[in-house]
């Protein structure tokens, strides 16, 4: 243990910013997927602690714990992918976006999805409840309407996390609120201050993104020939929509999200044996094992209506395994700490603090891709300097979400961002660029924090 070298400030900012330059030279340059550069990390850092006098036993056990702290979301992610296939194959999902696809324009289909997510996601208080329920509707009706899935992934997923921020309901408000040891609804009310700029940019910004669809969008003939096609192929009919009800209903309750997928999942298929006559429980599992594989000749209600499955989410599985490996590994080294001391000495003013918090909650969301930790770090960290400097515990509240919360679906690697890509089928990539408010907000705060006094 003596021989072990601590990190100082300087080599833990190179060693970070290395690591991302060959995430993000892999990313965009390669066009790789992010599994192999992260593993990259994983072996340099390892040899990296090698060097500064770790055992492999040590670093081995960083490894393993990180991995451990990654069993929920995996779990969670597995049962995601297998409730998809069964709302598929019950025809939960084809029938969604059939109802959908009779009544929006799509030129209101942004804004529609926005405001519904919203909705949902403030009253269940959970982002991956509402991608993996409506969310995969939408972007189903989006295939079929012709609007650019990337965009309607962005108000999807900006919806989503409205209420992953703004919920009572969601575990991240009540969990940001509680490391800064104040009450729920006036950590509510003081994120009012970003979250309302924030949310009224990204309504104007998808309402003119709307009008530039319409021209592009798909004719009334090509959307009725989908809705037939997916009408041919699946089952369409009002009683599969009672198991995503029954989610959404056990989720306000704030039932654990591991027995409501669960029971989305049971209640399906029983919904399956009585309302699909030329069902298999063979092919039900099947459904659940890879994905629906509905025969039609209609090729784009063919890829509404065949997704899903348990083998559809074992990239992000793995993904997710490798992240927080790398993660645990940084901790196990002392990396992360390093660098939360070098920038906390150089934190003097409200304004720097702040924007410290939100950057400091970015930075560990990059290299852990856990939401949690992204929060509880730097919420630990940094707590004692809002006190010190007479400054309200409820501006370091709302940084932590603002920066932790909201960055984490834009993370390839991150718990939210490997889970929305894979339900989405839209790449992190390419939906960042239009998930407005979840980069606007922490704009908007750190703004606030050097200009309100």
């Amino acid at each position: 243990m003596d021989s072990q070298k601590k990190l100082t400030f300087p080599l833990a900012v190179g060693l970070f910013i290395f690591m991302l330059g060959i995430i993000i030279s892999c990313l965009f340059f390669l066009h790789t997927e992010p599994h192999i550069p992260l593993f990259l990390c994983v072996v340099m850092l390892s040899a990296a602690g090698l060097w500064f006098g770790f055992s492999w036993r040590i670093l081995e056990k960083g490894i393993v714990e990180g991995i451990k702290n990654g069993v929920q979301p995996i779990i969670v992610l597995a049962l995601i992918g297998i409730l998809i296939g069964a709302w598929m194959y019950s025809g939960a999902i084809p029938s969604v976006t059939v109802y959908a696809l009779s009544f929006i324009e799509p030129s209101h289909l942004l804004l529609t999805a926005l405001f519904s997510c919203m909705i949902i996601s403030t009253l269940v208080g959970s982002s991956l409840t509402t991608v993996s329920t409506i969310g995969v509707a939408l972007i189903g009706v989006a295939s079929a309407a012709g609007v650019p899935l990337e965009w309607t992934a962005g108000a999807v997923i900006c919806g989503a996390c409205f209420g992953d921020k703004m919920s009572p309901m969601s575990d991240t408000t009540n969990f940001a609120a509680g490391i800064g040891e104040i009450p729920i609804f006036e950590h509510i009310r003081h994120m009012m201050g970003t979250t309302i700029p924030a949310l009224l940019i990204t309504i104007v910004l998808f309402y003119f993104l709307g009008l530039s669809v319409s021209a592009d969008a798909a004719s009334t003939d090509d959307i009725q020939h989908v809705i037939t096609g997916i009408k041919d192929a699946a089952n369409v009919t009002p009683w599969a929509l009672l198991s995503p009800l029954l989610v959404v209903l056990l989720a306000i309750k704030r039932v654990s999200v591991i027995p409501v997928l669960t029971i989305g999942i049971i209640s399906s298929g029983i919904l399956t044996a009585i309302f699909v006559p030329d069902s298999s429980l063979q092919a039900f599992m099947t459904a659940l094992q890879n994905g629906t594989t509905f025969q039609t000749d209609n090729e784009a209600a063919a890829k509404i209506i065949n997704r899903g499955g348990l083998q559809s989410m074992m990239s992000s599985v793995s993904l997710i395994m490798i992240a927080f490996a790398l993660g645990g590994l940084m901790e196990k080294i002392g990396l992360i700490s390093a660098l939360l001391e070098g920038v906390m000495k150089g934190v003097r003013s409200k304004g720097r603090l702040v924007a410290a918090t939100v950057g400091s909650s970015i930075g560990v969301n990059l290299a852990t891709g856990e939401q949690y930790l992204s929060i509880l770090i730097p919420g630990q960290s940094f707590k004692s300097l809002y006190d010190k400097q007479n400054i309200q515990r409820k501006f370091l509240t709302r940084s932590l979400e603002d920066g932790g919360t909201l960055i984490n679906p834009l993370i390839p690697w991150g718990v939210s961002g490997a889970f929305m890509a894979s339900a989405l089928g839209v790449p992190v990539i390419d939906y960042i660029p239009f998930t407005f408010f979840l980069y606007i907000s922490p704009m908007i705060s750190i703004l606030i924090g050097f200009v309100k006094k």
